[in-house]
């Protein structure tokens, strides 16, 4: 029986962040021109997060996600994925990943056991790739996704976030591309987590609308149904097509949030906008046994209380997260820290 907080929420999925470094820097996530960067040697081993790993999987965890910061910067990746891969119960094994060191990666952690992989890509115009990420890297992201799909992934998804006056003439054109490549698109409300400094509400634009724009040019969308706790809303065209939306910042879903997760350096979150973490890699390096360790998470879990992007959401005057100052004194205020 899986580990429920209060509100009755399961723990059912963890993100593992494997590096805090990324080699893009995305307006929406890492904004500024300089970071504190978590010292290498507090990020936990690859035998320490399957330690780690194991005790989620007692809990009753069945999907796990890599993710960063930039996952594939973690050197031989897929050497951890081999480890995750059997670990029993056996996961879902996913990665979050923007996609530019992934064509030389994607056959051998298909090899290794990955089961799923989702890639970032906001806008398919290089100029704008550049603006947006400030590295001229659209053709890598590309030939990662073809190089996906050639190494037998089925169920690839694109995650394109939405920003008011950056991308947001380019719903249309990113579905035909996601259509094309064989994934399923998923449009993300610009939100206002740690990192995202120059976040500001004109700069969203809502699910709603997201939807209207879509159906004025490619016909009604009908609703998929019962989404559990997956966090997007999923449409389908009358061509086939299927997309989702994500709308974290004007329709949240924390009600049906099971998602914990795990910073590089071993800090465990029960939420992305959370400031409580418990060290995990202290207890790893104390030497607890896997029972002891899975009975800190449940204990953990057990009294959570988080519905951070209802709170946000509720709030009159909206302002970005944390001001920059606060970022400075801790890392694990920054998204690409805690694995957005």
């Amino acid at each position: 029986m899986p580990t429920r907080d209060p509100l009755g929420r399961p723990l059912g999925a963890l993100r593992i962040s494997v590096t805090d470094r990324c080699n893009l820097r995305c307006g929406y996530c890492m904004p500024e021109d300089a970071y504190e960067f978590l010292p290498h040697r507090e990020v936990l081993r690859f035998e320490e997060l399957a330690t780690v790993a194991r005790a989620f999987a007692a809990l009753g965890v069945e999907k796990l996600r890599l993710t960063g910061g930039e996952p594939l910067l973690r050197r031989d990746l897929p050497e951890l994925v081999r480890l995750l891969a059997v670990i029993e119960p056996r996961f879902e094994l996913a990665l979050t990943t923007n996609g530019v060191l992934l064509a030389p990666l994607a056959s051998s952690l298909r090899q290794a056991g990955l089961d799923r992989v989702t890639v970032s890509l906001d806008t398919l115009d290089r100029s704008r790739f550049v603006a947006m990420t400030r590295r001229d890297a659209l053709d890598d992201v590309l030939r990662g996704l073809a190089a996906a799909r050639d190494a037998g992934f089925s169920a690839i998804k694109i995650d394109s976030v939405v920003v008011r006056g950056q991308n947001d003439d380019e719903l249309g054109s990113l579905l035909e591309f996601a259509r094309r490549a064989g994934a399923e698109l998923r449009f993300i409300e610009y939100m206002d987590v740690g990192g995202a400094t120059h976040w500001r509400p004109d700069a969203v634009v809502s699910a709603a609308e997201i939807l209207s724009r879509v159906e004025r040019t490619h016909g009604p969308a009908t609703a998929l149904g019962d989404r559990g706790a997956a966090p997007a809303e999923r449409y389908l065209l009358a061509d086939g097509t299927v997309f989702g939306v994500i709308a974290s910042t004007t329709r949240p879903f924390c009600r049906a949030c099971d998602r914990g997760r795990l910073t590089a350096d071993g800090q465990f979150f029960t939420c992305l906008y959370g400031r409580e973490k418990l060290d995990l890699r202290a207890a790893v390096r104390d030497g607890v046994t896997d029972e002891e360790l899975a009975y800190l998470v449940a204990a953990r879990w057990q009294v959570r209380s988080d519905r951070g992007a209802e709170l946000r959401a509720s709030l009159a005057d909206r302002a970005p997260l944390v001001p920059l100052s606060a970022l400075r004194r801790d890392p694990h205020l920054e998204m690409h820290t805690r694995g957005g």
